[in-house]
């Protein structure tokens, strides 16, 4: 078996640590005079409200914005999201609470909350059926049964929209994840019988179709037109095969731009997709995760120790990928500044690298809790801070935390 590293860095050196702002440096400098070594997320909060605003309010009246829970479910993140977004994605009961404690439902309203995810259980669509949430996208034939069996049971009905894993989109390259075997959604051929039997089931009331065939596009233009199609397809289907057509939820997929890479144009999205006229009636729908909460976020741990093998220098962490997975899993070059910090106990030798590569590692008995190689420093010593920027989604959700045993990382919202 091969082990999994991220690629490796060479030649890009660490940022400045002037790339990290003041009230960052503040606090992870406050952290590190306390009695345990750093290993912290830091949150901004105002960060991720300015993104949510500024992309709702590029986007026309017919749309709405739902943040996808998934990303990042530190409940003051999703709290400071609340006011600035139409609502929330959720795909678990836990993410369901979190949403409706942050955003409840105004006078009889629909809690809003859309609902995915493949393999719902029932006691979860028990749960998001009494919640009587905006929309449930349900992913099978079989999950509509279910959920028409409970709504019948508790005496209501149940908004759902039927989850399409299209033949084909009209995007190329890997942005473009339709027409694959896949366990999410139903086939395209498929989506008439399916169709047929739904609207047969009581406590059903079947609103559209929902599509998450896009991910991670920086291409404004492109996910415009992706937008474009999927309120095409969704309003000639519905026509076909008599659904009352009021949603389109295209998903999520909005990138976003590491070192090097062109952010994506929000406003040259908001202004092509106003161009799109959906069926009067029809909200269409945006989840976005990533995209809102990544520049909110910092990973902070300490460097416990500093070594050189056969040449090679390493900084290791009070963390790793139990902490922070995202540089092994995603095979991404995600790279740190070194905030220094002066208290170091008297009579310790204090190792250091200066000038130099470093492979940035973890606490963990593997060489996979690798979370950034051959990246230059100008120094980092034993009792240094490694940080992390760009680290506010799939962050700590993402880690796998049980492994060794180890505290999990401290979370605080600045």
């Amino acid at each position: 078996m091969s082990v999994q590293f991220p690629p490796s860095a060479a030649p890009r050196s660490a940022y400045p640590v002037e790339a990290l702002p003041e009230h960052v440096r503040g606090l992870l400098l406050r952290l590190a005079g306390g009695a345990e070594p750093v290993s912290a997320y830091l949150y901004d909060g105002a960060v991720a409200a300015e993104r949510a605003r500024a992309l709702r309010a590029a986007l026309p009246d017919w749309a709405a914005v739902h943040y996808a829970v998934k990303a990042n479910s530190f409940p003051g993140v999703v709290a400071a999201l609340a006011p600035h977004v139409d609502g929330f994605e959720a795909a678990s009961g836990t993410e369901l609470r979190l949403a409706l404690e942050a955003k409840p439902p105004r006078d009889g309203a629909p809690a809003p909350v859309v609902a995915a995810g493949p393999a719902k259980s029932v006691p979860l669509l028990t749960e998001l059926v009494r919640a009587q949430v905006a929309c449930v996208n349900a992913e099978s034939l079989l999950e509509l049964h279910r959920l028409s069996r409970i709504a019948v049971a508790e005496g209501t009905t149940v908004r759902a929209a039927l989850r399409v894993n299209p033949a084909r989109i009209p995007l190329g390259g890997s942005l473009s994840m339709g027409g694959v075997p896949t366990q999410f959604g139903v086939a395209e051929p498929d989506v008439p019988a399916v169709l047929a039997a739904a609207r047969r089931l009581p406590g059903l009331d079947l609103t559209g179709f929902h599509f998450h065939a896009a991910s991670n596009n920086l291409d404004a233009e492109a996910h415009a037109a992706y937008l474009r199609w999927c309120v095409e397809w969704s309003g000639r289907t519905a026509a076909e095969h008599g659904v009352d057509l009021r949603q389109v939820d295209i998903g999520g997929g909005i990138g976003v731009a590491f070192e090097g890479e062109k952010p994506f144009d929000v406003a040259r999205f908001g202004e092509l997709a106003a161009r799109v006229q959906p069926p009067p009636g029809v909200t269409v729908v945006l989840e976005p995760g990533r995209y809102l909460v990544t520049d909110c976020g910092w990973y902070a741990a300490e460097v416990t120790d500093v070594k050189r093998a056969y040449g090679e220098w390493y900084a290791m962490l009070r963390g790793g990928i139990h902490h922070f997975q995202l540089p092994t899993s995603w095979d991404i070059v995600h790279n740190i500044a070194v905030l220094p910090v002066e208290e170091w106990p008297a009579g310790l030798p204090r190792p250091a690298a200066e000038d130099t590569c470093v492979t940035v590692v973890g606490e963990l008995c593997t060489p996979e809790d690798t979370l950034l190689r051959d990246v230059r420093v100008d120094r980092v010593r034993a009792g240094d801070l490694v940080v992390f920027p760009c680290a506010g989604s799939y962050g700590w959700e993402f880690a796998m935390h049980s492994f060794l045993g180890h505290p999990v990382a401290a979370r605080h919202m600045l």
